[in-house]
Parts: structure tokens; sequence; C-alpha cells
């Protein structure tokens, strides 16, 4: 065979093998790189708040209650304040700020949340708090009740207390290190405020524990 010829034909060879090459790495295949740093700016953050869950349609139905009393209630809306409300509390009853709990409270539960801080204070103690995620909130159940308005949030929380003895001292006799404790805590929170009232403002009434 002419060299002439065997060039030709290796040329015309190699033209469909770069063809075919071609056909296969030139399409995007997969994920691409762009695309998973779409991905990873879109992500969440860890301290970004939970989104808020699906609610029920018989909580849905209770709120229709509460709306026909009240229409400007906004549920979405009322679980941000909640949410910021029980943090505020949580931080408070840790602390022993009866100046900061006092206004969120009714009587009834300020009473019960005094009680434990001036227990925490004959034992000469003083105890911080932090919160390992954002809690998780969940209304379950929003309605009017005469001049009330009662709500009703389910809290899921994992906290981290350390305990010191107020004169300096370890709370923890054997370690000699202040007491820290981790701990995943569930509670329902009621809160009311007065219909019509010119304070919009909810108050905490009640505290149940929730299952997790």
């Amino acid at each position: 065979m002419p060299v002439q010829f065997q060039i030709v034909v290796f040329a015309v060879i190699a033209a469909i093998v770069l063809f075919q090459l071609y056909n296969v790495l030139g399409k995007r295949v997969g994920r691409q790189p762009q695309e998973d740093a779409k991905a990873a700016v879109a992500g969440p953050t860890p301290n970004e708040a939970p989104a808020t869950p699906a609610i029920d349609p018989a909580t849905l139905a209770s709120i229709a209650t509460l709306k026909a009393r009240d229409p400007a209630f906004d549920p979405a809306r009322f679980l941000d304040g909640a949410r910021q409300a029980y943090e505020t509390i949580v931080r408070g009853y840790a602390s022993g700020d009866r100046a900061a709990l006092k206004p969120l409270l009714k009587p009834n539960v300020m009473a019960s949340f005094e009680a434990g801080i001036a227990a925490r204070e004959t034992r000469g103690e003083t105890e911080s708090v932090e919160f390992l995620f954002p809690p998780r909130a969940d209304l379950e159940g929003a309605t009017a009740e005469g001049d009330r308005a009662v709500a009703k949030v389910r809290f899921l929380a994992e906290l981290r207390s350390r305990v010191t003895k107020a004169s300096g001292e370890t709370a923890d006799s054997e370690t000699g290190e202040p007491l820290v404790e981790e701990r995943r805590t569930a509670e329902h929170w009621t809160f009311e405020r007065t219909l019509g009232a010119a304070d919009p403002n909810w108050v905490l009434a009640r505290v149940e524990p929730a299952n997790a």
C-alpha cells in the first residue's frame, strides 16, 4: 500500500477517534464544580434558625378561631417571637435576672421561677446557659378563650449549663471543676395575651413537660 494512502487512512481513523472522544468528554455529566459551589453557598449555617414546620390541619382549625377574633394574628411571626421569648426566659432564669423575666411571665409562673432562683441563691450557686443549636418551636394550637388569646408551643432544645459557687468555689467537689451539664429538653409553653389590649405582647402562662 502506498505510503500516502496509509497516511490518509490513519488520518481518517484519528479523526473518528477524536470525534468519539469529543462526544463523550465534551458533554456535561453529573454535578459541575460551579453547581457544587452554588449548593455550598445556599446551604444552612450552624446558627441558622430551623425552618418553621408545616402546621397540621387540627392546629390550622384552632388558629382560624383566633383569627376570627384577631385578624392580624400571624402564626409565623408569632413563632419567631415565641422562640426569642423562650431563649430570653431560659437565659434569664439561669442567670437569675428577675427584671428580664417579670414582663414576660404571668404572676403564677414568675412566682415559680422566683422560688427556683431563690433556692439556687441560697445554695450560693450561679448558673449560665448556652444553646447548642437554635431551639425548635412548633405551634400546637392558638385560639380565643373569652377575652384572652391562648397559644401553645412545643419547644425542643439542646442546652449546656455551667454551675459555679458564688464564692468562687467549684460546684463539683470531686473534679474541682464547674458543674457542666448538657441536656435535651422538650416542653409545652402556653402563652396568653388580652384581646383588644393596647399591649400586643404575649406572656408565658404555663410550662408543661412534652414528649421529645
